[in-house]
């Protein structure tokens, strides 16, 4: 038997069927090794008539390795057809124990004792081989399995899918109309899902089918002795601790990292992270000469792609040119601003001049590029302005910037080619919290909040520094104006990340104090124990701090506060927090300030508590402390702008409804008389226009947006599938018939008033909800339209600022003030 070949290509999957296929085409000198007794093992183990995935559609496929979307069973009847026509030399059942480079050759050893060499080897193992468990207590109970080979064995079952990606939701799909099905995605959303899974998970759960758990984690399996379900499965969701009991988990976790078996090769990592890809070059090749690692285990985890890897890299290898199939797009898309050079060229002089890009591999920055818009700035132009309501993140792949945080034109801070910037707006989800100006001319690259998430999720390293630079972003906002840049960078480094969830205490009054508390996102209320009873004091949003009386008075917790919503929150520890107020005067004046200011709000709250109140004002301190509780419970905690009805006020005559509709193609996006109500004060059924929409996850078209000054609003290219609709958790959104805005009269005009729209309920539904009338200047119609100002708009802060009786800001718009 022969020992050395030019090329031996390890693993038959597809990357690997397609490089033998193109190498059999092109009579090269080969050997092709798979460690299961067929090839194509992975899809072997796909559910029994899965439909097989051909994504990205637009990449057109260049193997002699047929591919096209379509059951499992015919995929593996063309590909072993494929291998008896072109005569592939396959050898079954060959396990590879190691790879090692001599002088001459790459040296491949079996697990039998046998070995071959080769000038080139092709590793196509793909990453299935090694699947993540589930490791929660009570996670080894045999009503757990990892693979879902025959959907049709299971009826009448509660089943969970644990996992969001591909795998878990075509597991979930599968299993639907026979029995009862809940997934449980760790993600905020289904962002990683193709296309197509996403459409039919959203019609499914639209029929109610399927449902689903988002930002929910297993915490652990307890078996039951009686009842009809054999297990109980408890998560961790944003609201707490969820019961579930079922029938059967099937767990789709992925796989563990390959990196330990490439590291025994040889191979090279840019990072320590133990998720990070192989250091790979253009054409695929390791850092080991002649070692080449395609599909999968490169990073590129679809079909498609390990295909095209497959045949490029034998082309490669036998000498003949080939360029990636998504280079025209980036080559239009580099146009405007380097045009004189090569894709692959520009795209190391975007890695090479921001070292936060180096860490992505050459898929995910060309993915990263194709989805991100190239700015090109001009000295004086403004990227964002403070209070801006966008949450894009942005690269500078050559030029200088000012960051200016006071109102002043005065700059801050500067930035310069290599960093980046927007990571304040992408951790919270509220407004910019500085403006950006360019300094210079500038090249930046712009990329959607969605992409950040989803490469938040999978680069490890990346996730870390934008951490780490969230952190120093959020101290400097908070205290560290007056911090040099090494001061400021020590105590960055020093603070601590805590992750509080819905409900949960940071302190308690009476505690210690262990340090000063930043949020980085959510929102929190202060509350005190007065009178034998808790009474919220008031509300505090990202973007400030907590925790500042007992750092100055040096006395214990004045107050508890507690997560409104789940909050991110950086703490610096109190010997710390004490050094930095003592060596910084203006630190502590401003801390100073802010105790006394806190001090003199009491002193208000208890004149309040002990003056005689009328009817049915909000003088009593309890009531004012019930009301916040009230509010923080109907989601004024995560919203940025909510529509209040003061019904001692209202007399009932709906005009406000009317207005709505006839500005919005005959749809009102409120109903008065609906949502709770407390102490006269009324929250009806109309969008809170929250800090993290719900309603803008699993958005197929991509059809909701969030406009500069804060407004979440639907565009035209709404399907009315109703994800909105079901992800919304205050029940604002309605499917519904637009038709056009008939034009006014001169008299409608004169009155400033809407014409009729017909009542008729002919023509395709879609998702509508408030926009808070984002396109007419005067402001909300619901408000203006409101004859006796019962009619309230309001921000969180100064809702709850109002109720408590604090002489703070107060954001209200109402009636008589428009």
């Amino acid at each position: 038997m022969r020992k050395h070949y030019n090329i031996i290509i390890i693993g038959a999957g597809p990357s690997g069927l397609s490089a033998a296929t193109r190498a059999a085409e092109q009579s090269a000198d080969y050997l092709l090794l798979e460690a299961a007794s067929a090839p194509a093992n992975t899809i072997r183990h796909y559910q029994r008539r899965k439909l097989v995935m051909a994504e990205p559609r637009a990449l057109p496929l260049r193997s002699p390795l047929p591919f096209s979307a379509s059951l499992r069973e015919n995929v593996l009847e063309t590909w072993e057809k494929i291998i008896a026509d072109y005569k592939i030399n396959i050898r079954y059942n060959t396990k590879v124990s190691g790879i090692s480079r001599t002088a001459k050759h790459l040296e491949i050893q079996l697990e039998d004792g046998e070995s071959f060499t080769a000038d080139n080897v092709i590793l196509a193992i793909g990453v299935q081989g090694n699947l993540r468990k589930l490791e929660i207590p009570g996670g080894d109970v045999p009503e757990v399995q990892y693979h879902l080979d025959d959907p049709d064995a299971y009826q009448n079952e509660t089943i969970v899918v644990v996992g969001g990606g591909d795998t878990g939701v075509e597991n979930a799909l599968a299993l639907t109309g026979r029995n009862q099905v809940m997934i449980l995605n760790r993600a905020e959303d289904f962002s990683n899902l193709k296309d197509s899974n996403l459409n039919h998970l959203t019609e499914a759960r639209q029929k109610g089918a399927i449902d689903w758990l988002l930002q929910t984690k297993p915490q652990s399996i307890e078996r039951n002795s009686s009842g009809d379900f054999p297990i109980t499965l408890f998560a961790s969701t944003p609201n707490g601790i969820e019961r579930i009991p079922c029938h059967r988990i099937i767990a789709r976790l992925g796989a563990l990292p390959s990196r330990p078996v490439l590291e025994n090769f040889g191979v090279a990592f840019p990072t320590a992270d133990a998720g990070a890809l192989p250091m790979l070059s253009a054409s695929y090749e390791s850092n080991v000469p002649g070692l080449y690692i395609i599909g999968a285990l490169a990073g590129y985890p679809l079909i498609k792609q390990g295909i095209n890897q497959g045949y490029e890299v034998i082309e490669h290898i036998l000498g003949n040119p080939v360029e990636s199939a998504d280079n025209e797009l980036l080559r239009e898309k580099f146009s405007s601003f380097c045009d004189d050079r090569g894709v692959d060229d520009v795209l190391v002089k975007i890695q090479k001049n921001v070292p936060l890009l180096a860490m992505l591999s050459t898929l995910q920055l060309r993915e990263l590029v194709l989805e991100s818009n190239i700015v090109l700035s001009e000295p004086g132009d403004y990227i964002f302005r403070r209070n801006d309501y966008s949450t894009t993140f942005f690269f500078i792949v050559e030029g200088e910037l000012d960051v200016l945080i006071d109102d002043d034109e005065h700059p801050d801070d500067h930035l310069k080619t290599g960093e980046f910037f927007g990571e304040m707006a992408l951790v919270s989800g509220r407004r910019r919290p500085g403006t950006v100006r360019a300094r210079t001319k500038c090249v930046l690259i712009e990329t959607p909040r969605r992409l950040m998430q989803k490469l938040i999720n999978s680069v490890q390293s990346m996730r870390r520094i934008l951490n780490e630079v969230a952190i120093k972003s959020v101290v400097q906002i908070c205290i560290g104006l007056s911090l040099d840049e090494e001061e400021l960078n020590d105590v960055a480094s020093h603070a601590i990340l805590k992750s509080f969830e819905a409900g949960e205490e940071l302190f308690h009054e009476g505690d210690d104090a262990d340090g000063l508390y930043l949020i980085q996102s959510g929102s929190v209320t202060v509350s005190r124990m007065i009178a034998g009873r808790e009474v919220v004091l008031f509300y505090v949003a990202a973007g400030n701090y907590v925790g500042e009386m007992s750092l100055v008075s040096g006395e214990p917790r004045y107050a508890t506060v507690r997560a409104a919503v789940a909050t991110d929150a950086v703490m610096i520890k109190a010997d710390r927090m004490r050094e930095i107020i003592a060596r910084n005067p203006e630190i502590r004046g401003a801390l100073d300030t802010r105790y006394l200011q806190h001090l003199q709000d009491q002193e208000k709250r208890e004149q309040l508590e002990n003056a005689p109140s009328g009817g049915g004002s909000l003088t009593s301190q309890s009531t004012q402390s019930n009301l916040i509780s009230f509010l923080i419970q109907q989601g004024v905690g995560e919203a940025t702008d909510v529509l209040l009805i003061d019904e001692s006020l209202c007399v009932r005559c709906n005009l406000c409804e009317d207005a709505c509709a006839n500005t919005h193609g005959g749809a009102s996006r409120l109903d008065r008389d609906t949502g709770p109500i407390f102490a006269n004060i009324r929250v009806p059924t109309s969008c809170r226009h929250c800090e993290h929409p719900h309603c803008m996850k699993d958005c197929p078209p991509d059809a909701i947006h969030r406009a500069p000054h804060g407004e979440v609003y639907i565009d035209d290219s709404c399907i009315g599938c109703g994800n909105c609709q079901q992800n919304c958790p205050y029940d604002v959104i309605q499917m519904a018939v637009i038709h056009e805005q008939p034009e006014r009269s001169l008299w409608q005009m004169l009155l400033g008033i809407q014409p009729k729209i017909p009542d008729d309920t002919e023509g395709t539904k879609v998702a509508v909800k408030c926009d808070m009338c984002k396109d007419i200047k005067e402001g909300p119609v619901c408000v203006r339209a409101c004859p006796v100002g019962a009619a309230l708009r309001v921000n969180p802060e100064g809702l709850l600022g109002y109720a408590s009786g604090t002489s703070g800001e107060v954001n209200l718009i109402g009636a008589n003030e428009a």
